[in-house]
């Protein structure tokens, strides 16, 4: 092992400051450090709330960069953090190591090594840890403890100068401190955090940052189980009304008759069941933020309501004269196609354009290269924590088992995959101190599943008596799309309303007066 000499650290940190970007000076830190201490894995991890989220890593598996450690849950990460000076392990320590059956080309537990923790302290505040790893013990108890608080001083410089340049670049505001945002308790409790560095990803980050602080409405489009929730919470929490509320409406499933209350509100005897006066939505959203989740199964009705209070900022609850003045920005989400929903007379055109002021298209996951990985490690995490197991990774077959799937349900089928998969593993590894996620706990996916179902547009026409009148004919013909896409949908109402890209009431209306009905056995039978 080489010394930590003056010369050394000078290199170090002329080294740190020509990095082109945050990434680069942390690679560069972490390959600075791998050069003056031999050790099998070193990692830079951020305190972000509760949590040690790593920045860059070495010899430890990819997937580790998607996880989110609880301090709170890692007795050594939790040590390195209430010490304001380097910790140096025993090598017969009790203490788990947050890295056993992480190290690459390694199996299984950590045997006897040396492990120590660099607390990265800037103005009295912890930023994170630096922690390193040797499979030889004892390796580091040679370093002398100044040459190892100066390399703690040097990495928290670097965590600091990153996360002020981040800061000027995005805010360019000086008046805040560096960390508020990075560890807000409630938004990293929430899941706040978008994983992914594929090119299409930073790409709809950079859109986010760039839209975020301004007072535009904006439609966010995207297939089902891609995130445009998430991605609605994240332009909130970036927006001047992030402490203000975010109020979330699912659309598709209010009552038609209602639409206008549970948006606008109502006062007492206003109709039928109204005892008291209630506020709407955009009420309780004032001052905030409005998300309309599914905006295209809006009734026509209630989009031209929508519209005027989003031209002039009005509301008038149900019953009542006097209108109110509100203060709401609307995010809206959708899986349609909006355009083609104007086109066919389905969405007022208007609204549409009143709404996509900054149209955000999310990618789906097939088109995310290389977030797989760290998509797996991330909710990997999540699984561990909620189901209360010590240690779990995956086997060398699973990585390449998940990317070989085109994922249709997206980011959140993969996030159903792993969280059975690791409560499969846990009951076939009960009590064993690192749990190993295999393929086979993933599951056998299916060939047909990669492809996107739909109802083929031009369908097989069904053979009708043409004596038998326009109506009959037109019915028949309704009967055979319905019946093809129920079948496509596994005799899901919902989904079939999708594809025919009606609301599941009018759809369900419609076979029943079309004499249809879904049996017991899965089966279309006529009434």
């Amino acid at each position: 092992m080489q010394d930590i000499t003056a010369s050394t650290l000078m290199e170090m940190t002329i080294g740190l400051a020509s990095g082109l970007n945050d990434q680069d000076r942390f690679n560069k830190l972490i390959d600075a450090i791998r050069k003056t201490i031999h050790c099998d894995c070193v990692a830079l991890l951020s305190l972000q709330g509760d949590y040690l989220v790593p920045l860059a890593m070495q010899g430890l598996s990819r997937d580790t960069l998607g996880r989110h450690f609880a301090i709170s849950e890692h007795p050594r990460f939790n040590e390195i953090c209430e010490s304001k000076t380097p910790i140096i392990f025993d090598s017969d320590s009790p203490l788990p190591d947050p890295f056993d059956g992480l190290l690459i080309d390694h199996e299984g537990d950590l045997p006897m090594h040396a492990c120590m923790g660099l607390p990265l302290i800037f103005s009295d505040k912890l930023l994170g840890v630096l922690t390193l790893d040797s499979l030889t013990p004892d390796v580091f108890n040679a370093i002398p403890a100044r040459s190892l608080e100066v390399l703690s001083a040097i990495a928290a410089s670097t965590v600091k100068m990153a996360f002020t340049f981040s800061q000027l670049e995005t805010q360019a505001k000086q008046s805040r401190q560096l960390l508020e945002e990075l560890n807000e308790e409630a938004w990293e409790r929430d899941g706040g955090e978008m994983i992914g560095h594929s090119s299409s990803m930073m790409a709809l980050k950079n859109d986010i940052e760039v839209v975020a602080p301004s007072h535009f409405n904006i439609l966010i489009h995207g297939e089902t189980g891609v995130g445009k929730e998430l991605v609605a919470r994240t332009l909130h929490h970036q927006s001047q009304r992030k402490r203000k509320p975010l109020v979330y409406v699912n659309c598709a499933a209010l009552p038609e008759n209602l639409v206008e209350s549970e948006l606008f509100g109502h006062v007492r005897g206003a109709f039928t069941g109204a005892d008291k006066n209630r506020q709407g939505k955009f009420a309780l959203a004032d001052g905030g933020t409005l998300f309309l989740d599914e905006i295209g199964e809006l009734p026509l009705a209630a989009q031209s309501k929508l519209l005027r209070a989003l031209q002039n900022n009005e509301i008038q609850p149900v019953g009542q004269d006097n209108i109110q003045t509100i203060d709401v920005r609307v995010l809206a989400a959708t899986n349609r196609d909006l355009k083609k929903e104007v086109e066919q007379g389905r969405f007022r055109a208007d609204l549409y354009h009143r709404l996509s002021v900054y149209p955000i298209a999310i990618p789906p996951l097939r088109e995310r290269d290389g977030d797989i990985t760290l998509l797996a490690g991330f909710f990997l995490e999540q699984a561990r924590r909620k189901l209360g197991i010590a240690q779990i990774k995956f086997g060398p077959a699973v990585l390449p088992h998940l990317m070989s799937y085109s994922w249709p349900g997206n980011v959140r089928e993969l996030e159903h995959v792993i969280n059975r998969a690791a409560l499969k593993a846990k009951a076939r590894h009960y009590n064993k101190k690192v749990t190993v996620i295999n393929a086979d706990d993933c599951g056998h996916f299916d060939e047909v599943m990669t492809k996107p179902t739909h109802v083929d547009s031009s369908p097989t026409q069904p053979e009708v008596d043409l004596s038998q009148g326009l109506r009959e004919v037109t019915d028949e013909f309704q009967r055979h799309i319905i019946i093809a896409a129920l079948e496509q949908a596994n005799y899901n109402w919902a989904q079939a309303a999708r594809q025919l890209q009606t609301d599941r009431a009018n759809l369900t209306r419609l076979a029943k007066r079309l004499g249809l009905n879904l049996s017991k056995t899965h089966k279309i039978e006529r009434l």
